[in-house]
């Protein structure tokens, strides 16, 4: 799995990593889940995505903490406090208990998961107080636009945003206008979320997705591949594609470590444009 450095942390995580959003479902789907997110980090997608959240903490007790049991040293493991929780001791707290459902001692990265009512100062200032706690490596935010991100940035003290998790599909370009360049030269790292879209990847029978098809037909790849290639394609990117089904794992892992060509990316870029300058942020 092709790896890069995580912004001006200089940690080295693979660009595909593991999210798991929604992955919970019935008693079997969290079997899969845990054995889909084992089989990922045996092919080097070490980086793992999750939330308080997700299914109500569900996700963290009783899939990822399982998934990492015994590995966690070789995971880049990442969870998320909610806006409604994001004072400064609710963040603390929130922080502790998700701790506490990952059995473990520490997060490589906390985030929040969107701007919500608390004073960014007072989220950010609970999260320095984690890292000198040692219960962080380091902090981040989700959703955030660029006047978001710098007012969380000016809310600092002691730290440095090492993330900004967004939505980043090939259909939802927004990042690309401005928020993209900006975390770059703040060596910030842009982590994409649900790469595929929700439900609306294109159809082979579209014209985009005949271009996707096309494309993937002359690598030897699959139109999922070629989408992941090409949102990783920048330096500062990363992508957490979530999937609980073993031949989604594997296809995920085989997406980075080859190269689209100039008339490939050229091809993307004409079906799937960026949008206008004043196109806001989206959330799913």
């Amino acid at each position: 799995m092709l790896k890069r450095k995580f912004g001006w942390t200089g940690v080295e995580i693979p660009v595909i990593g593991q999210g798991t959003w929604m992955i919970e479902g019935s008693s079997s789907q969290r079997r899969r889940g845990v054995d889909a997110l084992r089989l990922g980090l045996d092919l080097g997608m070490t980086h793992i995505d999750t939330a308080e959240m997700y299914g109500s903490g569900i996700v963290e007790e009783e899939i990822v903490a399982e998934a990492i049991e015994g590995r966690r040293d070789e995971v880049f493991l990442v969870s998320k406090v909610l806006p409604s929780n994001a004072s400064y001791e609710g963040t603390i707290r929130a922080c502790e208990q998700s701790l506490r459902r990952l059995k473990t001692d520490w997060l490589d990265l906390y985030l929040l998961h969107w701007p919500g009512a608390y004073p960014i100062a007072q989220t950010m200032h609970a999260m320095e107080k984690l890292v000198s706690d040692g219960k962080l490596r380091f902090i981040g935010v989700s959703n955030f636009c660029l006047e978001e991100l710098k007012a969380a940035e000016e809310a600092l003290s002691t730290q440095r945003l090492a993330c900004n998790q967004v939505l980043y599909h090939l259909s939802d370009r927004a990042i690309e206008l401005h928020l993209l360049q900006y975390c770059t030269e703040q060596g910030i790292a842009v982590v994409g979320y649900s790469p595929f879209g929700h439900g609306n990847f294109p159809s082979p029978r579209s014209s985009a997705g005949q271009v996707l098809e096309e494309i993937a037909k002359q690598h030897g790849r699959t139109s999922r591949q070629v989408a992941l290639n090409f949102l990783t394609r920048h330096p500062n990117t990363f992508t957490i594609p979530k999937a609980r089904r073993f031949k989604h794992v594997r296809e995920n892992s085989e997406a980075a470590g080859w190269t689209l060509t100039d008339k490939d990316l050229a091809a993307i870029e004409n079906a799937f444009p960026v949008p206008k300058d004043d196109t806001p942020l989206n959330m799913i």
